[in-house]
C-alpha cells in the first residue's frame, strides 16, 4: 500500500541555527539511532529465522501453514506497538527523550532473551508457542515507543539545515540492524549443518541480540538530553485525547503516510526473503544472500535521500514513493516470481527499495516536524503504530494468505492499493 498525503504546516524542532554539530551532538544522535540498529536486529531477526525456528514451536505440518503460524504471532508484536507508543510517548513527553530510548532498549532486550531460552514444542506443547507469543509482545511494545523516541530525538539533536541528513540515520541503523541480523544469519548458515540450525543454531542469534542491547543501553545512559525538552519546563502530562483534539489531521495524515510506507517495507524487506524461497524457487541461503545484498544498498541510500531532502523539501519525496511505488509493484512482484538467476532478482528487488528510499529517509523527520515538542514523541509514535500495525503488521501474513489460497498475485495488488 502506498500512499502521498499533503504534509500539513510544520513545528520544526529548534536546534541551534546554521552551526555543524558538535562532538556531542554527534555522538548524541550516534546513540539516539544506535537503537534502532539492535531494535531492528532482533525484530527482524525473528523474520528471516523463521524458517528455522517455526518447526521448533508448532505441531509438524507442511512448510506454509508453519510458516502462516510463525507470522501470525509475527504481526501480534504489531499488536503491541500502539500500547507501547502510547505508554512510551506519553513517557518521553513526561519524562524526556532520554528516558523513553533507555526503556525502549531494556525491553527489547528482555524480548530477546526470552525467546532465545524458550524451549521446544516438544519439551512443553503449547506452552512454546505462549512463551513466543509473551516474547513479541515485548518486543512489540519496545519498538512501538523506540520508533517516537528516535525519531523525535534526532529531529530535534541535528541542525536545522542538514536535518533530513541526520534524521537519515533512523532508518540508516534501523536497516543496519536487519542487515546485521541476516549476515549473522548467514555465518551460522555457512557454518552448521540444516539440522543444527533447526535444533538450536537460531538461538544464538537471539542471544547476540540481548548482548547488543545491553550495551547500547549503557551507550544511551549517557546521552545528552534535548535543549527542545528541557525548554518546555513544567508541562501537563500528554494524552492520547489531547493529541487528537489539538492535532486531528496531523494525526490522520501520519497514520496514512506511515502505512502505505510499512506496507511496502515489510513486503520487499523482510517478506522478501520467504517469497525467494516459497515462491522463485531459490535456495534458502541463495535467497538470505540476495536479501542481504539488497538491504546493503537500501542502507547506503539513506543518507544520499535525507541530504536531498535537504535540498528539494519533503514533498516531492514522498510524491517520489507513492507515485512510483504505484507503479512499479505488481510488475516487479511478477517478475521476482519468475526469476531464476541471482543477478535477476537482485536487480528487480532493488527496484522498490530505491523508490522507497524516498520515504524511509524522511520517515521520522516529517512526522517530528508537524508536531510541537509539548506532544511530539506521543504524536510521532501513536498514529504511526497504528499505521504500521494495520497494514504493516498484516502485510506478511497477507502475502502467505494470498498464497495458500493460490490467489498469490491478489497479494501483489494489495502492495499497490
Amino acid at each position: 500500500m502506498t500512499t502521498a498525503p499533503r504534509t500539513p504546516p510544520s513545528h520544526p524542532p529548534p536546534p541551534p541555527p546554521h552551526t555543524p554539530l558538535s562532538r556531542n551532538r554527534f555522538v548524541s544522535i550516534l546513540g539516539g539511532s544506535a537503537g534502532n540498529l539492535v531494535e531492528w536486529y532482533d525484530w527482524y531477526a525473528y523474520s528471516v529465522l523463521t524458517i528455522y525456528f517455526a518447526p521448533s514451536f508448532f505441531p509438524k505440518s507442511d512448510q506454509t501453514a508453519q510458516l502462516l503460524s510463525a507470522a501470525a504471532i509475527f504481526a501480534v508484536g504489531f499488536l503491541m506497538r500502539p500500547i507501547g507508543a502510547y505508554w512510551m510517548g506519553v513517557y518521553g513527553d513526561t519524562h524526556g527523550r532520554k528516558a523513553g530510548l533507555a526503556l525502549s532498549v531494556a525491553l527489547m532486550c528482555a524480548g530477546s532473551l526470552l525467546i532465545a531460552v524458550a524451549p521446544t514444542y516438544a519439551q512443553a506443547g503449547v506452552l512454546a508457542p505462549a512463551l513466543l507469543v509473551v516474547a513479541r509482545m515485548l518486543q512489540g511494545l519496545s519498538v512501538g515507543g523506540e520508533y517516537g523516541a528516535s525519531a523525535t530525538y534526532l529531529s530535534e539533536m541535528a541542525t536545522r539545515r542538514d536535518r533530513g541528513f541526520w534524521a537519515s540515520f533512523q532508518y540508516f541503523t534501523l536497516i543496519g540492524g536487519q542487515l546485521v541480523a541476516s549476515g549473522v544469519t548467514l555465518l551460522l548458515v555457512g557454518v552448521l549443518s540444516e539440522t543444527a540450525m533447526e535444533a538450536w543454531g537460531w538461538r544464538i542469534a537471539f542471544v547476540i541480540g540481548a548482548v547488543l542491547a545491553l550495551a547500547v543501553y549503557w551507550l544511551r545512559s549517557g546521552l545528552a538530553e534535548t535543549a527542545a525538552f528541557e525548554k518546555l519546563g513544567a508541562r501537563a502530562r500528554s494524552s492520547a485525547l489531547a493529541l487528537w483534539q489539538a492535532h486531528p489531521r496531523e494525526f490522520l495524515i501520519v497514520v496514512a503516510i506511515s502505512g502505505g510506507g510499512s506496507c511496502a517495507f515489510y513486503a520487499y524487506t523482510t517478506y522478501l526473503q520467504k517469497f525467494l524461497v516459497n515462491t522463485s524457487g531459490f535456495e534458502r541461503q541463495t535467497a538470505t544472500e540476495i536479501s542481504t545484498a539488497t538491504l546493503i544498498v537500501f542502507m547506503l541510500l539513506q543518507p544520499l535521500f535525507g541530504a536531498l531532502s535537504d535540498r528539494v523539501g519533503r514533498k516531492p519525496m514522498l510524491l517520489l514513493f507513492g507515485i512510483g511505488g504505484m507503479l512499479v509493484s505488481v510488475p516487479i512482484f511478477s517478475a521476482l516470481a519468475a526469476a531464476r538467476t541471482w543477478e535477476t532478482a537482485f536487480a528487480l528487488a532493488l527496484v522498490p527499495l530505491v523508490l522507497l528510499s524516498a520515504y524511509t529517509s524522511i520517515s521520522g523527520l516529517i512526522k517530528a516536524e508537524i508536531f510541537p515538542a509539548e506532544i511530539r514523541t506521543l504524536g510521532v509514535a501513536l498514529p504511526y503504530a497504528i499505521g504500521n500495525t494495520i497494514f504493516g503488521g498484516t502485510a506478511e501474513y497477507a502475502a502467505l494468505w494470498f498464497k495458500q489460497a493460490g490467489l498469490e498475485a491478489g497479494f501483489y495488488w494489495y502492495v499497490t492499493a
